[in-house]
């Protein structure tokens, strides 16, 4: 009974595009809609900022971020881990 109430935390799985800026990182998710007149899957891609604490997720590596406290006036996301490097 008290497992209903749990919120979980949301989780996107995403491509790294940016790792400019010190312990923070751009995150390019990609979800497939279908649009309500065609009919077709439509592909959108949402950008994320995430906390990198250790600076540690590279340019084209597949990362998983989790939802956090805000951390900034648009970061409100965290690197959970690494999937997969970049070649």
């Amino acid at each position: 009974m008290a497992e209903e109430n749990v919120k979980r935390k949301k989780e996107f799985v995403g491509i790294v595009k940016s790792d400019k800026m010190d312990k923070t990182i751009v995150v390019a998710v990609e979800t497939m809609t279908l649009h309500p007149l065609y009919k077709k899957y439509v592909t959108r891609i949402k950008k994320v900022k995430a906390h990198d604490e250790a600076n540690e997720a590279k340019i084209g590596d597949r990362v998983r971020v989790v939802e956090c406290r805000p951390i900034s006036k648009e970061k409100c996301w965290k690197l959970a881990t690494i999937m997969e490097r970049a070649q």
